[in-house]
């Protein structure tokens, strides 16, 4: 049986990538380390949701990436309803 998915340093570049685009869609100001996170986070939680709907996820770099970001401007959303 084959394990198919990214390495650690490829989850964190996309996350990083992730993270900053939904920073700037979203006219957010954070480090890079909260982008890594809201990146990593919003992957997470978006294939999550996106298993549950359609029954499977993105693939490839390009796939997570854009599920990362719509994962990470949801998490920045969330985030900025409850604070208010």
């Amino acid at each position: 049986m084959h394990m198919y998915g990214f390495g650690w340093f490829l989850t964190i570049v996309i996350g990083a990538l992730a993270g900053w685009i939904a920073e700037k869609i979203m006219k957010a100001n954070h480090g890079l380390l909260l982008n890594i996170v809201l990146g990593i986070l919003g992957a997470v939680i978006a294939n999550a949701l996106l298993f549950r709907l359609i029954g499977h996820t993105m693939a490839g770099f390009i796939g997570q990436l854009a599920v990362a970001v719509g994962g990470a401007c949801l998490l920045i959303f969330l985030f900025r309803a409850i604070r208010r």
